[in-house]
């Protein structure tokens, strides 16, 4: 591991576990992104946004996680295209999805199957160095298909973290964890 690359990796660490949350700077979200107002009017606007500085650099950072957040909120292929970089790296990768930037387009085709009125807000965005941690909020109604269970409409309302490392602007190694637990239970695939 290089020295900038821990240096990096301390710095977040440090912000998300051992720095007073005095220490950090929360920024308004429309503030964190006013830098990239152009690039990003689209694009889901954090609920709240904490960064140690703000830097062209951790702009972009914060561009790639709201660019993939819009591609889980919208589907939209060409969202996930401009926030993944070419080699992009699925870390914690679910058994039967595809390795690459192929295994989120497969997800969420699959998961739009079953609930096509999918939603995905960032609720939290911390960012360091090259790294950014995201807290999605997903909503939608289970009113498609999973596996052999039909949705009957039901409120599907769970939560995704995410963190990124991003290097020239595109995310490129993705570690992530999905209440999946809530998620089945909303859709009645697992009884409580």
């Amino acid at each position: 591991m290089s020295h900038s690359h821990l240096s990096n990796s301390l710095t977040l660490a440090g912000l998300l576990c051992a720095a007073p949350m005095a220490a950090m700077v929360a920024v308004p979200a429309v503030a964190a992104v006013a830098d990239v107002a152009s690039p990003a009017a689209n694009l889901p606007a954090p609920a709240r946004v904490f960064s140690a500085a703000t830097t062209p650099e951790l702009a972009a950072v914060m561009l790639a996680a709201r660019r993939y957040a819009a591609f889980w909120n919208s589907g939209d292929p060409a969202y996930a295209q401009q926030a993944l970089a070419p080699g992009f790296i699925d870390r914690t990768l679910p058994e039967g999805r595809e390795q690459g930037t192929a295994g989120p387009l497969q997800a969420s085709r699959n998961f739009r199957a079953a609930v096509p009125d999918l939603a995905a807000e960032v609720t939290d965005m911390v960012a360091a160095g090259d790294r950014v941690v995201v807290r999605l909020h997903f909503t939608g109604h289970f009113t498609g298909q999973f596996g052999q269970v039909k949705g009957q409409g039901q409120a599907i309302d769970f939560q995704a973290f995410d963190l990124y490392r991003v290097a020239d602007g595109r995310i490129a190694d993705n570690w992530h964890l999905e209440d999946n637990l809530a998620l089945l239970r909303q859709m009645g695939v697992i009884r409580p």
